[in-house]
């Protein structure tokens, strides 16, 4: 059994009655777990602060990236055309997911560490009229850059556009106001924020919109539309759904609440971020992100010199008890220490003490 902690991006690491739900098998026609279902989807909407009444979710089995293409093949129309704003390799994933399944689309990208420019999809979104919808990442865990949602989605609204947000790693970390920024799709994961285990995600969706989807799916066990009927109607999952992941998730929901909601797990996510960024900085390991442009969630770092080997670096701290995530950029050689979960100031104290020691091991 491993003894050490992850600080990546998720899976990370969770509570040990988180870890504890998934001991007991649980039955998918039971009502006793069609109810824990039901309650998962009724909270989501309460940490979204959006009501019933124009807002619904909807729980999809499968990875972060399961759920974004959901949403993709079920709200994109053949008659459609999707803007999707890159600056990571999530935007470009989403951008590969419309290649596969066939959407009309237009990418409008820039570099890892720089803004989508407003200006710019301004005059994309004038140009080209034939656009109905607009796609980006809000935390873009490629770099950790946290995009300028406000920004986007007052352009979605200014001309009249569909918007979806992919939340994956900044939802239940992030505060968002969802109804107020007119987020028609937002979508994240059981084991990000809410510090729950892989296995399902979710969408907060727009009841009107979603009700216009019906038969878009060019996926059957993807088609959002059908698995939002399904719960709707019968408090179930269309097809065998994760009962473990789910009952865990019910319970990280719980701490997650009784932390404070996502206004306090922010703060301390902030907290870890602001002690690493400072802790690697007096060793001479630079952000690649600007701090007006850093998320809470995870920060990518520079190589410190031409002589530093990652792969003795994590080995020297996976020894001292953490995990690190390897660089994601082409370019640039960088690596990546997350700050969410079950992880507090004092875990981030330890690992800068381990990385200068590190440090001064490798400069004898």
């Amino acid at each position: 059994m491993n003894s050490y902690k992850l600080l990546t991006p998720g899976p990370l690491t969770t509570t040990a009655r988180v870890k504890q739900e998934m001991l007991r098998d649980r039955c998918t026609w039971d009502e006793d777990y069609k109810e824990i279902t039901q309650k998962i989807r009724a909270q989501l909407l309460d940490l979204a602060s959006v009501t019933k009444d124009e807002y619904t979710t909807v729980l999809m089995q499968g990875s972060g990236t399961f759920v974004v293409e959901s949403v993709l093949t079920t709200t994109i129309g053949q008659a459609d055309k999707v803007l999707i704003v890159t600056n990571g390799a999530y935007g470009e994933r989403i951008v590969q997911m419309a290649r596969y399944i066939r959407l009309n689309y237009v990418q409008y990208g820039v570099d890892y560490n720089a803004y989508p420019k407003e200006e710019e999809i301004r005059a994309i979104l004038q140009q080209d009229r034939q656009i109905t919808h607009i796609a980006m990442v809000h935390c873009e865990t490629t770099t950790g850059i946290l995009n300028p949602i406000e920004m986007i989605a007052k352009l979605a609204k200014e001309f009249g556009k569909t918007l979806i947000i992919d939340a994956m790693s900044s939802f239940g970390g992030v505060e968002m106001k969802v109804a107020e920024l007119g987020i028609d799709y937002l979508i994240s994961s059981a084991n990000k924020c809410i510090q729950g285990v892989p296995g399902f995600g979710f969408v907060i969706a727009k009841k009107e919109k979603l009700s216009m989807c019906e038969g878009n799916a060019r996926s059957l066990s993807l088609d959002l539309y059908a698995q939002w009927k399904v719960m709707e109607k019968d408090g179930k999952w269309r097809y065998t759904s994760p009962t473990h992941v789910v009952a865990a998730f019910a319970k990280a929901v719980e701490e997650l609440v009784k932390e404070g909601g996502i206004t306090a797990r922010s703060a301390r996510y902030q907290r870890n971020n602001r002690r690493l960024r400072e802790g690697l900085q007096e060793v001479n390991i630079h952000p690649y992100i600007a701090v007006e442009k850093q998320s809470p969630i995870i920060t990518t770092f520079l190589f410190p010199n031409e002589q530093f080997k990652f792969e003795d670096f994590y080995s020297y701290v996976k020894e001292k008890g953490y995990v690190i995530y390897p660089g994601k950029l082409t370019d640039v050689d960088t690596f990546r220490i997350g700050n969410i979960g079950e992880i507090y100031e004092e875990d981030i104290r330890q690992l800068c003490t381990i990385i200068a020691d590190y440090m001064k091991v490798v400069a004898e």
